[in-house]
């Protein structure tokens, strides 16, 4: 099988049921940055995993990318595909809650917003937490437009929260002054 078709030579691409859309289609900009999402998703647990002291966030994370796998499928569904993609479901989310409180129970409260930098890896974070929100943007232009299940929106909404805190927690496994925001 080729990589290219010459299908989308002209600015068209096909959606999981095989409507027609534009790339420019809301669908096909969220399920893009989402795919970039993924993508640096990975960038980071490549670069946690060179840690032991990471191991445990390390394997979140690429159960991120799997769950993120799923809501790029979702988001890609077009007329005629809908029962072609499986649901996202709670769980995933609930999952995050539960690391989000487990790593907040940790970390010192803060009263100042949070600024990036200090480590590669804390910065890393901050990058998948702004592109997240991004996505999460796009996402609810898609539900907005077309039939798309509240997990996804709410996924997306944890998934940030959790980039967040795993910034912070990053800060504080590798002693690095965490750099408060002071106007």
């Amino acid at each position: 099988m080729k990589v290219y078709t010459k299908q989308g030579d002209k600015g068209l691409t096909s959606l999981i049921g095989g409507e027609r859309v534009f790339k420019t289609d809301v669908r096909v900009e969220a399920y893009g940055t989402v795919d970039e999402l993924v993508a640096f998703v990975a960038l980071l647990a490549d670069k946690l995993a060179d840690d032991d002291r990471f191991e445990e966030h390390t394997s979140m994370l690429r159960k991120v990318e799997s769950h993120l796998m799923t809501v790029e499928a979702l988001l890609a569904v077009g007329r005629d595909g809908e029962d072609k993609v499986a649901p996202l479901g709670s769980e995933p989310t609930t999952t995050l809650e539960q690391a989000i409180d487990t790593m907040q129970a940790k970390l010192p409260a803060i009263t100042k917003f949070t600024i990036p930098g200090g480590d590669e890896r804390i910065s890393m974070c901050h990058v998948c937490r702004t592109i997240c929100r991004r996505a999460e943007r796009m996402a609810l232009v898609v539900s907005q437009q077309h039939n798309l299940s509240d997990d996804v929106l709410a996924y997306l909404n944890r998934l940030s929260d959790y980039l967040y805190l795993l910034g912070r927690t990053v800060t504080m496994i590798t002693h690095t002054e965490e750099i408060l925001w002071i106007p």
